[in-house]
């Protein structure tokens, strides 16, 4: 290999020059989520946030749906382990030709996900609309 020529001008390694893609520098204002804590125009008040009943009532609302959901799945999943451990007899009972019910309980189980997920989007909308009205309500302050 030769060694690179001096007289050859290699604008690479230089900042700012001809071959760099995109130029240096910012033209406008910095974007929201770049602003150091000096420069953001419009800090929110999180204690305020974290002390209106209506975002109290959110987070209850999230609690409510979420613990007894999550609950539910550990219980429907570790039920068919314990079931298939302690239990071989009962799920190796027949259902439909060799189908027998351990293989529908662990089908079910991606049922059970499916409904879950689809049952907590649907909760996830309405919590969006809760938090958007608190937010709407602090920004007009």
């Amino acid at each position: 290999m030769t060694p690179p020529d001096p007289n050859d001008k290699d604008f690479t390694p230089e900042s700012a020059a001809p071959t760099d893609i995109a130029p240096l520098g910012r033209t406008g204002e910095k974007p929201s989520h770049e602003q150091t804590a000096t420069e953001d125009s419009d800090p929110v008040d999180w204690d305020a946030i974290a002390a209106d009943a209506d975002f109290k009532k959110l987070l209850a609302d999230k609690a409510r749906f979420i613990i007894p959901a999550t609950l539910f799945f550990l219980a429907y999943y570790f039920a068919f382990l314990i079931l298939v451990g302690w239990f071989p007899g009962l799920m190796e009972t027949k259902v439909i030709g060799q189908l027998n019910l351990a293989y529908l309980f662990a089908l079910s189980q991606f049922f059970m996900a499916w409904i879950l997920a689809f049952l907590y989007v649907a909760a996830a909308a309405g919590w969006d609309r809760q938090a958007a009205a608190v937010l709407a309500k602090f920004h007009q302050k």
